[in-house]
């Protein structure tokens, strides 16, 4: 089996005066960006970068046109690569998806074998992209984390953007990895809904006030933040001795002011998770874990909604306003 000449897909251009285009149309399977790999796509999912990249509200996209979509779970109809073969179960999340190649928001793709990753036996498709670049992205930061020398028993975690999908599931996967997990959000709504993921203590992001000196009284023994800016400058200051800051995201501001005091005095460590290009055994191992000993117990509850293609751009402006809860997953076909 081989793609068709014409299928549809969720295509993102510009004009001639550079005015941003983007909607489900039919294209021609001529138009795909190349790989020894074909797909036909099952699911996809809304990540904060696919919300940029749909609405032309961030310059994501390196080239026009391309199909949007960072994550994709599919189906290989067609194989030019060692190691896959017709009928395998496949997932792949970033690693130039929506940047620089067509993404999965697409009845059939092309991907390139070198980062695609078989799907765990464990999960579905469905599960895997209620995990995504956002279950991955928590991975990494435990990973990293951990790797640096955090342990549960050095007290609390925090995580910030508690709500958001990377936000909710760190909060389950670090809960499961047995740590006592705090969160912080702007949505006291969702606080019971925090709880039940795993958190011991919800902070309001409203009330929160991290001093202005350059240590303050320590609060917490790691974060995994998704804020960036005048939070994430907040949190240096407020860190356990030899904790870890895992920075993945930047939703209130790309800026960090801070000072060297928290790494020099107390020896804490910022680290920066790279999701997109990380290495692909890594990668693999990564994926592994989240079918199985981190895997989230409440991955339901975390899958917020199902949608349809042509429900994207709703989906886009809502979580761009900050109306997004959890994960929200795309049936494709």
């Amino acid at each position: 089996m081989s793609i068709p000449v014409t299928f549809n897909a969720f295509r993102i251009d510009r004009d001639d005066q550079g005015n941003h285009q983007a909607s489900w149309q039919t294209m021609v399977a001529d138009q795909l960006s190349d790989g020894d790999l074909s797909i036909k796509v099952h699911y996809s999912s809304i990540n904060y970068k696919d919300a940029l990249a749909g609405t032309g509200s961030g310059k994501i996209l390196r080239s026009f046109p391309l199909n949007g979509g960072i994550d994709v779970a599919g189906e290989v109809i067609e194989s030019n690569a060692d190691g896959f073969a017709p009928g395998d179960k496949v997932i792949a999340t970033g690693c130039g998806l929506s940047e620089t190649r067509d993404g999965g928001y697409s009845e059939y793709l092309k991907l390139d074998s070198r980062w695609t990753i078989p799907l765990p036996d464990e999960l579905d498709y469905q599960q895997a992209m209620t995990l995504g670049t956002a279950g991955f992205t928590a991975a990494l930061s435990l990973y990293r984390m951990e790797a640096n020398g955090q342990t549960p028993d050095m007290g609390p975690m925090v995580v910030t953007g508690a709500t958001g999908g990377v936000g909710s599931l760190a909060i389950n996967i670090l809960h499961k990895a047995g740590y006592e997990v705090h969160a912080i959000s702007g949505k006291q709504d969702q606080f019971e809904w925090l709880r039940e993921l795993g958190a011991s203590q919800c902070v309001d992001r409203h009330d929160l006030f991290l001093g202005d000196q350059p240590l303050e009284s320590a609060a917490w023994a790691g974060a995994i933040d998704n804020v960036g800016d005048q939070l994430l400058s907040g949190l240096t200051r407020v860190i356990k001795p030899w904790g870890n800051i895992a920075s993945c995201g930047l939703a209130g501001g790309y800026q960090l002011n801070t000072t060297v005091m928290p790494f020099i005095i107390r020896g804490v460590s910022l680290l920066g998770i790279n999701s997109a290009n990380c290495p692909t055994p890594l990668r693999q191992q990564l994926w592994q874990r989240l079918a199985g000993q981190w895997r989230p117990e409440k991955l339901d509850s975390i899958c917020h909604q199902t949608v349809a293609p042509a429900e994207l751009a709703t989906v886009f402006d809502s979580m761009l306003a900050g109306g997004s809860v959890g994960r929200t997953v795309v049936k494709i076909c």
